[in-house]
Parts: structure tokens; sequence; C-alpha cells
């Protein structure tokens, strides 16, 4: 019963969370739509409506609510982190899968809803430093801890 009532729960908070992030996932969609007549495919996975294929930008992914434009054929290739990108830190660090880098976006963009855009660029855009790239580095890396402003805890 509590298992039910659990799963209950977090789709009510998935629904929840898909609506509050909706102004981003439309904005995602009305980029991504003309795609789909440039060879672009359209798929759904990591809590969101991907975009394989993307045809502009520089190559990666970009996350828009429960939206994802991603360049590649997948999203299950792996990348670097944005330190290890940026030379923050030392190569060969462990590369992990773009999906789960977008999810935690996803995550992210449906708890702060119309307000993620303009936080995320507060917090430094497309940089090593920016808190959410770092979060999404972190969940990717472990499958822990989406949230920007996780409390550090020594162990």
């Amino acid at each position: 019963m509590r298992l039910l009532m659990r799963t209950m729960l977090r789709r009510v908070l998935f629904v929840a969370g898909a609506i509050w992030a909706s102004p981003n996932t439309l904005l995602g969609l009305l980029i991504g739509l003309p795609a789909l007549a440039f060879g672009a495919r359209l798929q759904i996975s990591d809590g969101a409506l991907v975009f394989l294929r993307y045809p502009w930008g520089p190559g990666g992914a970009l996350t828009l609510g429960n939206a994802i434009l991603c360049t590649h054929a997948t999203l299950d290739g792996t990348c670097k982190s944005y330190a290890e990108r940026f030379g923050l830190c030392p190569p060969g660090g462990a590369p992990h899968r773009l999906g789960d880098h977008e999810r935690a976006h996803v995550y992210q963009a449906m708890v702060f809803g119309v307000f993620f855009l303009p936080i995320y660029f507060l917090c430094g855009g497309i940089s090593a430093r920016n808190r959410f790239e770092q979060a999404a580095d972190r969940y990717a890396t472990t499958g822990k801890h989406w949230w920007p402003w996780r409390r550090l805890r020594q162990t």
C-alpha cells in the first residue's frame, strides 16, 4: 500500500511539475517542431520530449522544460563533465550519459517552472561554474543530487 501511495504521489508531482514547466516546454516545442522537417526525430525519454538529430546549433543538448533539443542521434552517448570540458579539473574523469545530465535539467525546470531560465542565467549560464550544470554533472555521475543548492555533507 505504501509503495502504491508513493508511486501515485510521484506521478502527481511529475504532472504538476510538467504543468509548471509548460511555458518553457512550449518554447522547446516551438523551436524543435520545425526541425522535424529537416531530419530531426522525436521520442520520449528521460522525462521529456526529445528532438534527436536536431540540425542546428553547436552540438550537444539543450533542455527547455520537458523538451530536449539534442544534435546527437541518441541521448545514450557519453560526455565529459562541464568542469573537465572547461579545464577546471584534470582530464580523464568518468564520462557520463548525456541523457542523465539532461534529465537533471528536466527535474530542475519542473521545480523552478517559468523562473528556470532567468535563474539559470543569473547563476552563470552555460558554464562549469553554474551550480545547475554542476548539479546536472553530479546527477549524471552518481544518479543523485540534481538540486543545485545541495547541502554538502561530510561523511
